[in-house]
């Protein structure tokens, strides 16, 4: 069964896809991307992409590597099996910065390399753009504006005007087969 995905569009000029994204962005759609060649400086501020959480996730799970670090070494040496040897204390900090710094750095990548699969919804094994012409040429020499057909504001006659009137070629509706 086939299902309507959206529409498509294509651009060549990368100043046209910064007005274009700024203009969909004003028309009140929220549930469009383009698909670039290289990136664009600037787009996601003309789409009105929000700051990620990630660098609080990996901010926090280095923060925790730390803890952890440090109270396992204060643990172990000064309450679980404390030696008193030489007179030296039972827990020093000088001693545990390598330790608490390799958790620190392990903890942190972790989180960040699972915060960003999470993030993205990754792994995702289909997408319904994946087989349009149009998607496929964003790798290559266009830049592909892609609007959701589940967006509040989709109307095909409205959206294919909207699109033509930025400058898009080829603007043209995308099925694909409901899985």
């Amino acid at each position: 069964m086939k299902k309507t995905a959206g529409m498509t569009g294509l651009f060549h000029d990368p100043d046209a896809v910064l007005a274009a994204a700024a203009e969909i962005r004003r028309a009140g759609y929220r549930k469009f991307d383009f698909h670039t060649p290289y990136p664009l400086h600037g787009l996601d501020e003309a789409m009105g992409v929000k700051r990620t959480v990630l660098p609080w996730i990996s901010l926090g799970a280095g923060v925790l590597g730390t803890a952890v670090a440090l109270h396992l070494q204060w643990w172990t040496g000064a309450v679980d099996y404390p030696l008193v040897i030489g007179g030296k204390p039972l827990f020093a900090l000088p001693p545990s910065i390598p330790i608490a710094f390799e958790l620190t750095v392990l903890f942190c990548a972790i989180a960040t390399v699972v915060g960003m699969f999470a993030l993205n919804g990754l792994p995702r094994w289909f997408s319904k753009w994946q087989h349009d012409e149009h998607f496929t040429r964003s790798t290559d020499d266009a830049f592909v504006v892609t609007v959701d057909a589940g967006d509040p504001h989709y109307d095909t006659d409205q959206t294919q005007a909207l699109l033509e009137s930025l400058g898009a070629e080829q603007v043209r509706v995308v099925e694909y087969e409901d899985q």
